[in-house]
This record gives C-alpha cells, structure tokens and sequence, in this order.
C-alpha cells in the first residue's frame, strides 16, 4: 500500500516558489534564498522531488570561466500538478499565496 503524504510547508514553499516560472531551470542557492531555507533543508527537499519525478534536474550546461557548474532545477508536469493541488487544498491563509505563484 502506498501512503501518501501531504507536502511539508518547506516542500510547499519550493513547489511554489519553481511554479511561478514552471519552464525555468533553478539553481538551489537562489530558491533557498527565495524561500528561506537553509542548504540543510533545502537540499533534501531537492533531491526527494526529484526522486519522486516532480523535478528534473541537470548540471548546468554554461557555466561562467572560473567556476564549477551547478546543478539546476525545474518542475516536471506532475510537480506542477502537485503544486496547483497544494494551492486549492491549503488552508485559506496560505492558499492566496500559494495562488499568486502562477
């Protein structure tokens, strides 16, 4: 049987964050700026979307001379699903939040 778990608000706070621009790759450091999160919690919210396929991720193609490339990050179309369910089913405080992401 699987069990499903309702998202963490950190986890929330990151589907948000990346379906503002759903297409757009992400570097890590900059969503943990956008939402407040710390690499130490950042990092694995990362990697489980990722395991669960409502991220893809890559090594940054270009990056500048002088320094290492990233990984980067974007919503797959069952992460964008995810996030548009969390907005309709948060409660009504965080819900026009969650909303005015997209």
């Amino acid at each position: 049987m699987t069990r499903t778990r309702r998202p963490s608000p950190q986890t929330l706070a990151v589907l948000t964050a990346m379906a503002a621009d759903p297409t757009a790759w992400r570097h890590g450091y900059e969503l943990g700026q956008e939402v407040g999160l710390k690499t130490g919690s950042l990092y694995p919210i990362l990697i489980r979307l990722s395991d669960r396929h409502l991220l893809e991720s890559r090594w940054e193609t270009d990056p500048p001379a002088g320094r290492p490339p990233r990984h980067e990050y974007r919503l797959t179309g069952a992460g964008l699903e995810l996030a548009r369910a969390a907005a309709t089913t948060a409660p009504a405080t965080r819900r026009a939040e969650l909303r005015g992401a997209w």
